[in-house]
C-alpha cells in the first residue's frame, strides 16, 4: 500500500492584473490558512517525508507556511510538470518516482488535483468524503488516499480509498467562503 496527500495551495492574490499567473502570491487569508492546515498536516500524523510539488509561487509560499506553522518542513522536489497539470500528468509524475517512497505529498492546483482524486477513487461509495470533493477542493485543502499498489510505477485510476479530508474552514469557520466570493 502507498499513501497519496494531495494539498491544494492556500488562497491566492489576484489584485495585480499585471502578474503572470505563475507568479501569483498568497493574499492575507491564504497566508493564515496555509499555516492552520500546515498545523493540521502534522497533527494527522502521517509523516510525509517526501513533497512533490509545483513551482508556482502561490504553492512555494504555502509550503514555507505550512512548514513554519508545523515546526518542520521536509525536502521539497519542484516539478514544473505540476503547475496547472491534469489529472493524468500528474499520475504520470506520481508514476515517475524511482526512489518509492511510502508516502508522497503532492502539492499543486486545481482542477488537477480534484480530478486526480476522481480519478483514484472510485465512485461506488467506498469512500464517502469522495461526495464533499465533488461539491468542492477549495483552496488549502488536504486529502489522504490510500492506493492499492505496491510501486508508485503502478498507479492506475480506481485503485484508492480517500480516507481522510479538511477544508481550512473546518478547522477555522472564517476562512470559509466570504459572500464576496
Amino acid at each position: 500500500m502507498k499513501i497519496l496527500g494531495i494539498f491544494r495551495h492556500a488562497k491566492s492574490d489576484w489584485t495585480d492584473a499585471r502578474l503572470r499567473d505563475f507568479d501569483r502570491p498568497l493574499n492575507k487569508r491564504g497566508r493564515v490558512g496555509a499555516g492552520v492546515m500546515g498545523k493540521h498536516i502534522l497533527e494527522h500524523g502521517v509523516g510525509w517525508r517526501y513533497i512533490l510539488a509545483s513551482p508556482a509561487v502561490r504553492v512555494t509560499q504555502t509550503i514555507e507556511l505550512a512548514g513554519e506553522a508545523a515546526g518542520e518542513t521536509p525536502p521539497v522536489t519542484w516539478d514544473r510538470r505540476i503547475y496547472l497539470a491534469s489529472s493524468a500528468a500528474l499520475i504520470d509524475v506520481l508514476k515517475d518516482q524511482e526512489t518509492d517512497p511510502r508516502s508522497i505529498l503532492l502539492v499543486g492546483h486545481n482542477p488537477g488535483l480534484e480530478d486526480l482524486i476522481f480519478d483514484l477513487v472510485p465512485d461506488d461509495g467506498s469512500s464517502p468524503l469522495r461526495d464533499v470533493v465533488e461539491d468542492k477542493f477549495p483552496t488549502a485543502a488536504y486529502a489522504v488516499v490510500e492506493l492499492d499498489i505496491e510501486h508508485w510505477s503502478d498507479l492506475r485510476e480506481g485503485c484508492g480509498r480517500l480516507t481522510h479530508l479538511v477544508r481550512p474552514r473546518d478547522l477555522d469557520p472564517s476562512l470559509g467562503p466570504s459572500l464576496t466570493e
